[in-house]
Parts: C-alpha cells; sequence; structure tokens
C-alpha cells in the first residue's frame, strides 16, 4: 500500500505544490483547507499522478471540524503515514499598537492552535502505529523581526518550541517531527505583504521586493517548489536521522535556527 499523506491548506501557494509533489511520489493523498473548490483543483491535478485522493473541507481553528477530518482519513484509508500542516494565515500588517486584539487571536487561532488541533487528532493513531513524520510550516519571520507583522512573527516563533517539545514526547513512539522554515516565498501572499509594507513605510513595492531580495545571497524569492522538495525528504527514509529540527529553506535570508 502506498503511503497516505495529510496535507492542510493543501488548496494554494505552498500546500498545492506540497501536495503535488508528494503525488508525483505515488503518496495516497488527504486535501484539507476551508476553500472546497481550491481543494479539489489541487485532488484533480494529483489525480493526473495516479494517486487516490481524499478531500476534506476543513477549518483548522475548530476542533470538531478537525477530529471530522481525522476521522474520515482513517475510515478512508486506516492509517496516515505523513502529515503536513501548512495552514496559515498573513494576520494583519501595522504596527502593535495599532492592531485589534480579534486579529491578533485570529492569527494565534489557525497558525497555533490549527497545529496543536491537527496533531492531537492524529497521534493517538501514529502513537499506536509506532511510526510517522510530521511537517510544520513555519518561517524564517519567526526568527528575525519583521516591520508591522508581530501577530505572525510571534505565531511562528511558538512552532519552534511546539516542534522541538513534540518531537521529545513523540520520539519514543517513532515519531519524527521537524519544522521548515520558508523565507519570502513567490506568490500572491508575499505581494500581499510587500504592498503593505510600502504603504506603511512610504515607499514603493519595488522598493520593498528590492529589499527582500537582498537579503538573500542568491538574491532571489524562495520557490513554493523549494518548500515542497524539503518535506518530501523530510518525510523519506533518507531522513531517519532528523527529528526536532529547524531547517532553512529561505535562500540564505536567515542561516540560524
Amino acid at each position: 500500500m502506498s503511503r497516505v499523506t495529510l496535507v492542510t491548506g493543501a488548496g494554494q501557494g505552498i500546500g498545492r505544490e506540497i501536495s503535488l509533489a508528494f503525488a508525483a511520489r505515488g503518496d495516497s493523498l488527504v486535501l484539507a483547507a476551508r476553500n472546497e473548490a481550491n481543494l479539489t483543483r489541487t485532488a484533480a491535478d494529483a489525480g493526473e499522478y495516479g494517486v487516490e485522493t481524499l478531500v476534506v473541507p476543513t477549518d483548522v481553528t475548530d476542533a470538531g471540524a478537525v477530529d471530522a477530518m481525522a476521522t474520515a482519513l482513517l475510515d478512508r484509508f486506516g492509517r496516515v503515514d505523513v502529515v503536513v500542516i501548512n495552514s496559515g494565515v498573513a494576520g494583519p500588517s501595522g504596527q502593535l499598537w495599532d492592531l485589534d486584539l480579534a486579529d491578533w487571536e485570529q492569527t494565534f487561532a489557525v497558525n497555533v492552535t490549527g497545529v496543536f488541533l491537527v496533531c492531537r487528532a492524529l497521534f493517538p493513531h501514529m502513537v499506536e502505529r509506532g511510526s510517522g513524520s510530521v511537517i510544520i510550516i513555519g518561517s524564517i519571520s519567526g526568527k528575525r523581526p519583521l516591520w508591522g507583522r508581530t501577530p505572525y512573527t510571534t505565531s511562528k516563533a511558538a512552532l519552534i518550541g511546539l516542534t522541538r517539545t513534540l518531537a521529545l514526547e513523540a520520539g519514543s513512539h517513532g515519531i519524527r517531527v521537524n519544522l521548515i522554515s520558508p523565507g519570502f516565498v513567490a506568490g500572491p501572499r508575499i505581494d500581499w505583504v510587500i504592498q503593505a509594507q510600502a504603504e506603511g513605510r512610504g515607499i514603493t513595492a519595488a522598493q520593498v521586493r528590492a529589499e527582500f531580495e537582498a537579503e538573500s545571497p542568491l538574491n532571489r524569492l524562495t520557490e513554493a517548489s523549494d518548500i515542497a522538495d524539503a518535506c518530501v525528504f523530510l518525510a523519506s527514509d533518507q531522513a531517519a536521522a532528523i527529528t526536532g529540527a529547524d531547517i532553512n529553506v529561505n535562500s540564505g535570508a536567515v542561516m540560524y535556527g
């Protein structure tokens, strides 16, 4: 039987690329996100690799919905081998003292509590099986300041501690837990961040983009496919000795854990 891989936030962007990368390796896929139409498109493209897919529209901030997703997954496949938790929101942009509490709390609900809920729902099964690979998508913003992004950077910093502690707790059960910290990933989200920073700082979007690119020794943004390739590696037997790691995939913009 092929491996079964769950990807949250699978409808677009990084999550879509991750899903297709695992499909290319022959994994059966469980695709979760809020937007069913986007998930269906990802499933159709993944199906071209001849793999089985299950679409489960899920709000990762809703404990009941996450538990229902886990039940649907296990009812369909009877197992899960790889869990990629990619769901996330950019959160508000602005100086902390100008932000709304509701926006702060929503950022944490998706970016941190959502990870907790997915892990809580699926770990009993993985512990019982004695194996599994969990990959959490963080951000370099959790390790360095980024103007106007306090809710986002703080939520991503929390994932570093979550990953390391969960890896410690789960290791004796044969489960590996790792974090990937992408850099500025090309796509609609980084375009929004660039525009918001430009407006907040009174400079042009082109100037902000140039700053972001200049932070990389390679003078480039990171591609979603770069993140997907790292996920495939971390889920493979070649990464059998890697757990509790925070892997930078950010074109060199950050070179420390």
